[in-house]
């Protein structure tokens, strides 16, 4: 939007006044709430149907290779094709993906199925993210973007609270396919709700700024060259690849850890993961005022490395109150973090680049996570959730550490650090 448009609009409406935000901020929160059913009842239909720890990592592992695969096409996907469109089409193949697992479940188990609807409704997922990341710069006026991304991401961290206590209930009385079944739910009014949201047009770029075509290759590699260009996205994309090759399979280690070592029910897993969700929601909702007090670098090497000590300390404990404390505050720490980083790769990318960079970063950030899925829920076959626990909190603090001889120390990046 150009100024003389945003002058003819007049002043900028509170976003509680704004009803196309509203929508989108509406539908979004119910698609997280319906999604969080999707993430309990997954792992607990391989735990019902295998009884193997093993088998839930190989089918988060699969998962996440699809997105990380799907990572390299959506940015371009993204910064070419109408938004609004990629969102509703998104939904709506998600919602008859995930539909036919309690579909096909009526006539019987068939544990194959989770292995081709899950990698597709991932890539497809990954494309989502993208787009949704991108779209709030084509709902709301320039000023008013963090505040806008500030409330999308707290809401849906409320969402997370309801979504897996209500998902381990259903799950407990209805079975983990009736929890599916409200996530494909989920999907369809998401894709309803987005079909009456008016976007704007994307932000113009001035003729003399606009970038050349490009070959295909170099389409797709723009964003990963940004984001190497860049000191301190460099460092953090780098050091996020290995902390997800740590984290990706803590909810199934956890599920497992709950499930099999302590015994306990599916109604008390939804409790512990709804409990730890408060973590996300805090730590979103302090991201903000802890990156202004302490700067970037303090912020982001320390939730890193808290989060560490909480991940070592969680399979030391077999109290339950303990061990959803401890996920909240690892939660908690990975929002703080999260946002920061995202915020700042928002503030240095030009909004051409953002979804290919969005992309490229997600693609990398992931590459490493389904292996590592793998290897986690492996050696929790093999030496146990303490050891795996202390081994990967270890881990985590190591990243903290080294980040402390990298540019993502600064307080201020979005300043002095600068492409290249």
């Amino acid at each position: 939007m150009t100024k003389t448009e945003e002058k003819e609009r007049g002043p900028a409406r509170p976003l509680w006044r704004d009803r196309d935000f509203n929508v989108f901020w509406a539908a979004q929160t119910l698609s997280v709430a319906g999604d969080s059913f999707a993430y309990i009842a997954i792992p607990l239909l391989v735990l019902h149907m295998t009884g193997s720890v093993t088998q839930m990592g190989l089918l988060t592992g699969i998962a996440g290779a699809a997105s990380v695969g799907a990572g390299v096409f959506a940015g371009v996907l993204v910064d070419q094709l109408d938004r609004r469109t990629l969102l509703i089409c998104c939904d709506l193949a998600r919602m008859a993906l995930y539909g036919l697992i309690p579909l096909v479940w009526w006539f019987g188990p068939q544990v194959w199925l989770l292995y081709v609807v899950l990698p597709i409704s991932e890539a497809i997922g990954m494309v989502f993210q993208v787009t949704y990341v991108t779209a709030v710069r084509n709902l709301v006026d320039g000023d008013r973007v963090t505040e806008a991304n500030g409330r999308l991401y707290a809401t849906s961290a409320a969402a997370g609270v309801a979504g897996p206590l209500l998902a381990g209930v259903v799950s407990g009385q209805f079975g983990p396919t009736a929890s599916i079944a409200i996530n494909a739910a989920s999907f369809a009014v998401s894709a309803a709700a987005v079909f009456f949201v008016r976007f704007r047009g994307r932000v113009a770029v001035p003729a003399d700024e606009a970038p050349q075509r490009q070959k295909p290759w170099q389409e797709l590699s723009a964003g990963a060259r940004f984001l190497w260009r860049h000191p301190v996205l460099r460092a953090l994309t780098v050091l996020l690849s290995f902390f997800i090759f740590l984290t990706l399979g803590l909810t199934d280690v956890l599920i497992y850890y709950l499930k099999h070592d302590l015994g306990r029910s599916d109604g008390t897993v939804g409790t512990v993961l709804a409990i730890a969700a408060m973590g996300t929601i805090a730590g979103s909702l302090l991201a903000a005022s802890i990156r202004r007090r302490l700067g970037f670098g303090a912020s982001w090497i320390g939730a890193i490395a808290v989060s560490g000590l909480a991940i070592a300390c969680i399979g030391a404990s077999g109290e339950i109150p303990v061990v959803a404390t401890l996920m909240a505050v690892y939660l908690g720490c990975v929002s703080v973090a999260g946002i920061c980083s995202m915020s700042l790769r928002q503030q240095v990318t030009p909004d051409h680049l953002l979804g290919r960079v969005t992309s490229a970063f997600w693609t990398i950030h992931f590459s490493l996570g389904p292996v590592g899925a793998a290897a986690l829920t492996w050696g929790v076959g093999r030496y146990g959730v303490t050891a795996v626990c202390l081994f990967a909190g270890s881990a985590c603090l190591l990243i903290a550490m080294i980040a402390l001889f990298t540019p993502i120390r600064q307080p201020d990046p979005e300043r002095s650090g600068r492409a290249t």
